[in-house]
């Protein structure tokens, strides 16, 4: 799974021998997305002013999203990019992650967070047409982050997911909630990570005592009160089991 980060999230069959022809791919597949797929599907959008809006939505990966401010920088109103925002995720182009909904004594954020689905395609918005490029570029976190979110809710679809994020900073990448049980996840890039008071005094916000942190490493190990480091497979073969 973890091979997949740079290309992106397709089978193995699509997968290219190397980086040019793995670009060129991705690149060819935005042209014929915004230039055919969409006539197709009956939407009459300028094809420009919707590969900005894809190519801002890149920008912005894994932030929140702001419809007036990001509206402000495209020259459209804020309902205009929120019928962007629905139609790139209604195409499965966009994943839009709600903010958790609970009743505690805190101010939480209520604007969702965005992701582009497939890193390849995130990648080649970007234009980081290598793993070098990558690791240098600021997108480097929030690419690992999007990356691991997509498969973890494309293959356990019926978790239902959330963030968790206070006025005040406070916040976890995932929530994943079902009959009762809550779980905590949160994304590191690092081979070595760690996390500081916030994420504990999340998890005793929200009641949390299974939690995962999901970096690139080899196999899962116990990092300390309860909380698990692994990689994504791992992760997600204890949750199937």
């Amino acid at each position: 799974m973890r091979r997949h980060w740079l290309r992106g999230g397709f089978p193995r069959s699509y997968l290219a021998e190397d980086d040019t022809q793995s670009v060129e791919w991705r690149q060819d597949f935005i042209r014929t997305f915004l230039e055919r797929d969409l006539v197709q599907m009956g939407v009459s959008i300028q094809t420009r002013r919707l590969e900005r809006f894809w190519q801002m939505c890149a920008h912005l990966h894994g932030q929140l999203l702001n419809s007036s401010k990001l509206g402000e920088s495209l020259g459209l109103s804020h309902h205009t990019i929120r019928s962007y925002v629905d139609l790139l995720d209604h195409a499965f182009i966009l994943r839009v992650l709600a903010p958790l909904e609970a009743n505690l004594k805190k101010r939480l954020v209520k604007s969702p967070r965005v992701y582009i689905r497939d890193t390849g395609l995130l990648h080649a918005l970007l234009g980081i047409d290598s793993q070098n490029e990558l690791l240098g570029h600021p997108v480097y976190g929030a690419s690992w982050e999007g990356y691991v979110i997509e498969n973890i809710l494309s293959l356990l679809p019926h978790w239902k997911p959330s963030f968790y994020r206070t006025a005040s900073g406070t916040e976890i990448d995932l929530i994943l909630e079902k009959a009762g049980q809550r779980i905590a996840v949160e994304c590191k890039v690092s081979t070595s990570p760690h996390v500081g008071k916030g994420f504990w005094n999340a998890l005793a916000d929200l009641g949390i005592t299974r939690a995962w942190i999901i970096s690139p490493v080899n196999e899962a190990y116990p990092y300390e009160r309860g909380v698990t480091i692994g990689p994504p497979d791992a992760f997600i073969d204890r949750m199937i089991v």
